[in-house]
This record gives C-alpha cells, structure tokens and sequence, in this order.
C-alpha cells in the first residue's frame, strides 16, 4: 500500500511499525490458495459433479484443519460450479469463478468442455489443472494448463496390453463417430493392437445418441471376434453390452474411464468378463486409496465415490504442494510448483511430463455380479499389481 501519511507529524517508528504490519499480512493473505472449481452438477453427469463437491469438501476441511503451511479456500462459496457438460455454459462457468479472483482452477472431467475453458485460462494466464479431460489437446492450450488424469492414446494403449496380456487375438472395435473422446481411444487401441499382433477384425460406428447397437454386435460375432472394445460414455454402455450379449457374445468387452458409474442393475450376468480402464480403483490397497476411501465413506457413503471424486481430491492436494514448490499461493508461484511435479496420491505416484500431463498407472477394473471390482494396476513400463 503505497498512500502517503495525512499527517506530517508521524514518526519514522510509527511509520515503520505501519510498513511491516502491512508486510505481515500480506504474507498470511498470500498463504490462502484461492480456487475455482468447475464439473457438471446436473444433469446424467450430475453423479460425478456430486463426487466432486464431496471431494473438495473432504480435502479442503483436512487441510485447512491440518498444520499445512498452506490454506485453501474454494470460491464461489465452497460450491462447484456447474458447466451442464455444454460447452457454452463451461465459458460462462469460468468467467464466474474468474470473477472472484481466484489463484488457480480446477476443472473440468470431460473434455469437450474443458477445451475451451483451457484455451481460455491460457489466453488470461490463469493455471487451469484439468480433472478427468483425457484429450490429448488440452494441455497443449498453453504452459499454464496441467492434468491429473492421463490422456486418450495412452489410455488406449494401456488396454491394447491389458488385451494382449490376457491373450485374446481377434478384436472387434464399435466408437461413436461423434465423440472426440472416443475417436481418440479408438485410434490408439487399434494402431497399439495391430503392434501387438492383435487382429482388429471388425470397426463399427454408432453416435453417442444410439439406442439400438444390435446391428454392430451381429458384426462382430460374425467377424469372429474374442474381445469388444467400446470407449464410449456410460449412458449406452448398458446397452452396448446387452446388445453384444444377446447376440451370443461371451467374449470380453472393455472400455474406457467413462465406463465408471455405468448402470448394471438387472444386467449382472451380462457384465462378467467386462473390464475397463481407470484413474484409480477404490479397492487398491495403497495406503493413500485406503485412508481416502475409508474417509469418504464415511462421510457421503459410496454411491459417488468415482474416479471423478478421486482426481478433484488429488487436485486440491496438488494446488498445495504447487505452492510449497513454487514458493507462494499466487498463480505464477502455483504455475512454477506444479511444472514437472512428482505427486503422490489416490491416483498413485506420479509425475508432469513437459506438457504438463501425467505420466501415471492405469487401473483394470472388472465386475463381480454387477460391482465394479479391481483386477490389476499396470504401470507406464508395464509393470502390473494384483
């Protein structure tokens, strides 16, 4: 603060005991991380905007409880903003949280509305740290643009080992052609595939508003198929693997991330030798998966305890030790600290590659009369845990 004294009369002493206390609080102000927080709160995402909002919650109230040097305050009053999983609406949830000023944000899960909030936050400087926004454009918005979560290629190349480690030869692919989400998994199982020898037998395209898949399933029995992989949203996976099942199909069927939360009530039998690749899985024994289960649960029960929850978790945690690496809570500190970040987590130990994604384990999750169970872990040298 730079106001000059009204009085000229006021001591040197004074004057310096004015200067320090300013100096002083600024330094605690500067000790409160400011964030912004973006997911969908309603709508068929609303379960994952749930999980979010209980995440921040659980990790803000241990930190700030904590003996952290570093505090956390979410604006927006503690509340997630809502980007409606539209993109329009994201750009104006932005603005929002942008408005209070905030140090860093955290958002979005899906990416075709994190693109444009990236692309913004680049043009103002602001530090976005994407949650589960798995396109491999995201970070390449600008150096100011990181992610917790790892991206589509390699998420499709993890699943065309999990594929050839579990031996199955003949592969039937059907993606919506709609979907940059899966058009991304879609290329990288099938150039990984055929590098392993994997015959990709069969390629069949829907939209993400197909309710009918019968056609396809037909395909792939016929094409001779072992194994189906469909990296799509949870919404049509019921439908997908009903669809494949009634055609006679008892082979494996795998997706990807978006499969976490699929429905299978009623549906138990059909889902047995299904897998899909995630962030994290809450069964892992590692301590850090354990102590954030166990507390989660206890608090908001297990109904949106996703990988969604998992990743916005791990972000606040991550906005932390950004500011103990860089140095202070102001976003160019933030931006500094979190650049080639080592991270440990429910998401595992990790670290930033130059673009600043992560280079991380994937987890295969399978089902068990329709829960979701964890098979394995395999890590970026294809290394697995059971």
């Amino acid at each position: 603060m730079k106001k000059r004294a009204a009085s000229a009369v006021l001591s040197a002493t004074l004057a310096a005991s004015m200067v320090l206390g300013t100096t002083a609080f600024a330094e605690e102000e500067d000790n409160v991380i400011k964030i912004g927080v973006i997911c969908s709160m309603t709508g068929g995402s609303a379960v994952y905007g749930e999980g979010a909002q209980n995440a921040i919650d659980l990790a803000v109230e241990e930190i700030n409880s904590s003996d952290s040097e570093y505090k956390v305050e979410i604006v927006n009053g503690g509340k997630v903003v809502d980007d409606a999983t539209d993109a329009k609406q994201a750009i104006n949830a932005y603005n929002s949280v942008m408005s209070e000023g905030p140090e860093a944000v955290v958002g979005c899960f899906f990416s075709s509305v994190t693109l444009p909030i990236a692309e913004q936050a680049a043009n103002d400087g602001m530090l976005l740290l994407a949650t589960g926004a798995t396109n491999k454009d995201v970070t390449l918005k600008g150096e100011t643009i990181f992610r917790n979560c790892f991206i589509d290629p390699y998420q499709g190349k993890m699943a065309a080992q999990f594929v050839k480690e579990q031996g199955w030869e003949k592969a039937a692919v059907i993606y919506a052609k709609d979907d940059d989400y899966s058009n991304g998994l879609k290329d990288a199982f099938i150039e990984n595939a055929e590098a392993n020898g994997i015959e990709v037998v069969y390629i069949g395209e829907c939209t993400t508003k197909d309710t009918d898949f019968s056609s396809q399933a037909s395909q792939a029995v016929a094409n001779g198929a072992d194994f189906v992989y469909y990296p799509c949203f949870l919404d049509t996976v019921p439908l997908l693997v009903s669809a494949v099942r009634d055609a006679g199909f008892t082979g494996a069927i795998m997706g990807g991330d978006g499969w976490d939360g699929s429905d299978t009530s009623g549906m138990e039998d059909y889902f047995d030798n299904c897998y899909f690749t995630n962030h994290y899985s809450s069964e892992d024994t590692a301590p850090a998966v354990a102590n954030f289960v166990s507390k989660y649960t206890e608090a908001y029960g297990t109904e949106s305890l996703n990988a969604c929850a998992a990743l916005y978790y791990d972000a606040i945690y991550m906005l932390v030790q950004a500011a103990e690496n860089g140095g202070g809570s102001d976003t160019a500190s933030l931006v500094k600290g979190m650049t080639g970040m080592e991270f440990t987590g429910v998401g595992g130990t990790f670290s930033l590659d130059e673009n600043g994604d992560a280079l991380k384990a994937v987890a295969i999750n399978t089902y068990e009369d329709g829960q979701v169970k964890w098979m394995m872990t395999l890590s970026p040298e294809g290394e697995k845990t059971e």
